[in-house]
């Protein structure tokens, strides 16, 4: 069984910034594509970004990531496999940004964005107010 974990959600103004953590406990961390979802209550879970696992893809850094369009230029999704971490770092950030955001691992990237048998985190909470 796998477990993440994520961190680092909170209050943040309009216009700043907020780092998320999700840090995972399965060793083969290294193999798994991973995601961030947001739900605003009432709502569906959206895809946010999603990162392919190391040496998938041709680009020069070895990875392939996604985004939704609404995010894009404002966050990054990265990963440290030495820590089996992923990072979203989310800057100008806007209210309507504010969500649960959850964390998600499967073994494609075509698979985390379309999630289903894969592993959630239990979602940390990002506020974005004034």
């Amino acid at each position: 069984q796998v477990k993440l974990v994520e961190s680092g959600g909170g209050l943040v103004q309009p216009g700043g910034s907020l780092r998320l953590s999700c840090v995972a406990s399965e060793v083969f961390f290294t193999a798994y594509a991973m995601g961030w979802y947001r739900q605003v209550r009432g709502k569906s879970r959206e895809l946010v970004a999603a990162i392919s696992a190391d040496g998938v893809s041709p680009n020069p850094s070895g990875f392939s990531t996604k985004y939704a369009d609404s995010v894009k230029g404002r966050f990054t999704i990265s990963r440290d496999d030495a820590k089996n971490t992923v990072y979203l770092q989310m800057n100008s950030l806007k209210p309507e940004d504010t969500a649960v955001y959850f964390c998600y691992g499967d073994h494609s990237l075509v698979r985390v964005m379309s999630p289903s048998g894969g592993y959630w985190g239990q979602g940390t909470q990002v506020t974005v107010s004034s």
